[in-house]
């Protein structure tokens, strides 16, 4: 059986893996990337706690000893059901059964300003873009005259409030008040300001109350600005515009604000819902396409327990991922089939040092603080692929905790980024706006 599959994200990589040296079974990987990404980390890596590497694996490394995986590198152009082809940047590739699992991409809700301007954060690469552009910005502080000008360098301004959006303000604001002062004496770091925006009237919503309320207090200790029921209407590089007309001016937008499927052409609409999730039945199989399945943040399943579909975290990919392969061989086997579901363990979010909340759902708890904290270094330790990626990761913290020191704040080149776009727009300009204007109305 000629397996395809889409994507080597967490469920991707879980399937693949479950098939790996499977008789009957000859299995294609696919991926734009000849890596496997840890995604909970990529904050991590924008802020200078963690090498790129360290939270990427090579994808032809962990079938080393595959009989039956292949990898090929490649953009997936079109799926062509019918044919039962996957049309790709590096050619055509036949399958009996698919397996999409591309995951999903920063969802900037059709505002083109906002996504040409704002960073996402859905990549290493990306990740690595906004550590370069951070850190720059802080060199060109060093040398900026203009009073008004050096505010914008040193403001940070962060959408979204769920757990990437706190867990990056927990850690720029853990830079700024133990690391960058020493690396940049000249700027006064008690006037970079950091603010984290939720259109929602909290922050981590999905979370219970009470994790809601004391990540909120952990945020204010470090010094964050949490502005809640907020909608971001533009933003020009320049200048963050709400919808209220409330205005933020800042070189600096991390845009952590919402998802969306990447789903490739071929798949119809009538198999696609809002935010560009694919329809799948219990066993994940496509609405309307039969030998075609989807897991992961880019399949919509509704069961009893989760009428709107399941959420998009990496344990309900891994969960069916592992399912999905197991039900192939049951089919190969003309076995009887199992359906998902899906086993909640709880949710997590780390603020900073000893400032964690995580809620369990059997019994119901509630843990915050050092405890949770700990929870969430132990479980993420875990679940990283590779055991030299787990001890260099475990290395770098334990390096950072008593040192209160990251060592990887480099600046290897240039990137054609948002910034850079802002800069030529700036020097076309006849002048810059008077130092003594008043300009912020938060």
């Amino acid at each position: 059986m000629r397996v395809i599959i889409l994507g080597g994200g967490f469920g991707g990589m879980k399937a693949a893996m479950g098939l790996d040296n499977k008789k009957g079974f000859d299995v294609l990987l696919i991926d734009r990337f000849n890596y496997h990404q840890f995604q909970p980390l990529f904050y991590q890596v924008a802020t200078a706690g963690l090498d790129a590497s360290n939270i990427s694996f090579p994808l032809r490394k962990a079938f080393h000893n595959s009989r039956n995986v292949r990898i090929r590198i490649a953009e997936v152009i079109e799926i062509l059901p019918h044919n039962k082809t996957v049309v790709t940047s590096s050619g055509e590739y036949a399958y009996d059964l698919l397996i999409i699992a591309m995951g999903a991409d920063t969802n900037f809700f059709g505002n083109e300003q906002i996504a040409r301007y704002a960073w996402p954060m859905k990549s290493t690469v990306e990740a690595l873009k906004l550590r370069h552009h951070i850190i720059q910005n802080f060199e060109r502080a060093l040398e900026e005259q203009d009073e008004e000008q050096l505010k914008d360098l040193l403001t940070v301004v962060i959408v979204g409030g769920g757990p990437t959006g706190v867990e990056l303000a927990g850690a720029i604001a853990e830079m700024r008040n133990w690391v960058l002062p020493k690396d940049y004496p000249e700027l006064d770091f008690s006037k970079m300001r950091i603010f984290l925006v939720e259109g929602l009237d909290k922050v981590l919503a999905v979370m219970s109350e009470k994790s809601s309320e004391r990540s909120t207090r952990y945020l204010d200790e470090l010094g964050i600005k949490v502005i809640t029921k907020a909608m971001v209407q533009d933003y020009d590089g320049e200048v963050l515009t709400f919808k209220d007309g409330r205005k933020i001016h800042t070189s600096t937008v991390i845009w952590a604000a919402g998802i969306k499927g990447n789903i490739p052409f071929g798949i119809p609409d009538s198999s696609v819902l809002k935010g560009n999730r694919i329809i799948v039945n219990e066993f994940n199989e496509v609405k309307d396409i039969p030998g075609i399945y989807a897991i992961g943040d880019i399949a919509y399943m509704e069961t009893r327990e989760y009428p709107k579909g399941h959420p998009q975290v990496a344990p309900v990919a891994l969960e069916q991922g592992k399912l999905l392969c197991r039900n192939l061989i049951r089919q190969m086997n003309n076995e009887p089939l199992k359906p998902f579901v899906y086993h909640d363990k709880g949710v997590m979010a780390t603020v900073g040092r000893h400032r964690a909340v995580a809620d369990l759902p059997k019994p119901p708890l509630h843990i915050g603080g050092f405890m949770a904290w700990f929870a969430w270094l132990a479980l993420h330790l875990f679940q990283i692929v590779g055991v030299k990626n787990r001890i260099f990761v475990f290395v770098n913290w334990i390096y950072h905790y008593f040192t209160f020191d990251q060592s990887l704040r480099l600046i290897f080149r240039e990137f054609n980024t948002p910034a850079d776009l802002v800069r030529e727009r700036k020097s076309a300009k006849d002048k810059k706006p008077s130092a003594g204007s008043s300009r912020d109305v938060i």
